[in-house]
């Protein structure tokens, strides 16, 4: 396996003692750039290609978060993981809408920073297998039927994105088993809305069948999922996802509200 390309855009003493320490090439990294002024930082990006940056908000030079919409706004955009000491709701939420993978608050351990590094690498790599099987069912499907719906080509990497941002925002880690069938039950429903009203008979088997367990299992790890993000008291997070004042803290949806909703968002915005 390749090494992690990285940039580095922050200017304190903290965050260059523990790449120094931590993040180097027999550990599996390798820092391209360490970049301390902000004005610099998009071209250095740029110009080296990383697989990650890890961004501070408060730079030398310029205003992170300008930092962070110039950069998703690249053709091709690395993952951007936000290292910041800025805490508040809006910050995290910003920094979400703009684009970033994930939100550590400082300070951090250095476990933690390659923790997530690795998390967000791996579910690249899993999206490019999953976009490579996507693409040879369609040609087995053109081949036994001569025809491709348009509904089986809509799911690209933009929704994936989309989708991960959102489970992100709301407090829903990467590392369940949920995630991946959340994700997957919202892109189904996204293409046929009507399934939400089958989720017993038709959702969560067709999702069960696609990762060979069974059905059960598959609405206990959704069940889970949904239950994480409310433990975790984001509501406010939750709610300015969708625009309104959906949820409070003695609210939870059930599974199929909850795909619903997040599938209506996605389809409203063009998905």
């Amino acid at each position: 396996m390749n090494n992690i390309k990285m940039v580095v855009i922050d200017d304190s003493q903290q965050m260059k003692d523990m790449i120094a320490q931590r993040f180097n090439q027999e550990n599996g990294f390798d820092v391209l750039e360490h970049v301390t002024d902000g004005n610099k930082a998009v071209d250095v990006v740029k110009a080296t290609k990383p697989d990650v940056v890890l961004l501070d908000l408060v730079i030398s030079g310029r205003d992170g978060m300008s930092v962070l919409e110039d950069i998703k706004a690249l053709p091709s955009s690395p993952k951007v993981i936000v290292v910041t000491a800025l805490t508040g709701d809006g910050f995290v939420c910003s920094a979400m809408q703009n684009g970033a993978s994930y939100y550590i608050v400082k300070p951090c351990s250095s476990d933690d920073v390659e923790r997530r590094i690795k998390a967000i690498c791996a579910e690249q790599t899993n999206s490019t297998n999953q976009q490579q099987e996507h693409v040879n069912s369609l040609v087995s499907q053109y081949k036994n039927e001569g025809t491709i719906s348009v509904a089986s080509i809509r799911h690209g990497k933009s929704l994936d994105e989309k989708i991960s941002n959102i489970f992100i925002t709301v407090g829903i880690p990467a590392h369940i088993k949920g995630y991946q069938f959340l994700r997957e039950a919202i892109k189904m429903a996204v293409d046929t809305p009507d399934i939400v009203n089958s989720i017993t008979k038709k959702l969560y088997p067709n999702i069960a069948s696609r990762f060979s367990t069974s059905a059960s299992k598959v609405e206990r790890a959704i069940r889970h999922a949904i239950e994480v993000a409310w433990n975790r008291g984001k509501i406010e997070n939750i709610n300015s996802v969708f625009g309104l004042q959906v949820y409070n803290a003695n609210e939870k949806p059930t599974n199929g509200e909850f795909i619903a909703l997040v599938a209506d968002k996605m389809i409203i915005e063009g998905c």
